[in-house]
């Protein structure tokens, strides 16, 4: 059986923490910023943890186990 491929922009958005987490970048901060708080915009700059639903699926489009 070949190799499974890493899909290539799933490796673009998500990455794995050294505990084995994958975190991904929050959403809303590209454009229509001028009704949006500071406060809020701020908040968008951090990163998160996949929702455990979701870590199946984005795990093996990565190519990791």
């Amino acid at each position: 059986m070949p190799k499974m491929k890493t899909h290539k922009g799933t490796a673009k958005r998500f990455r794995r923490t050294g505990t084995g987490k994958i975190m991904r970048a929050k959403a809303f901060k590209s454009h229509i910023l001028s009704k949006k708080s500071q406060k809020r915009i701020r908040g968008f700059r951090k990163e998160t943890e996949v929702n455990p639903a979701d870590v199946k699926v984005v795990s093996s489009r990565m190519g990791s186990k």
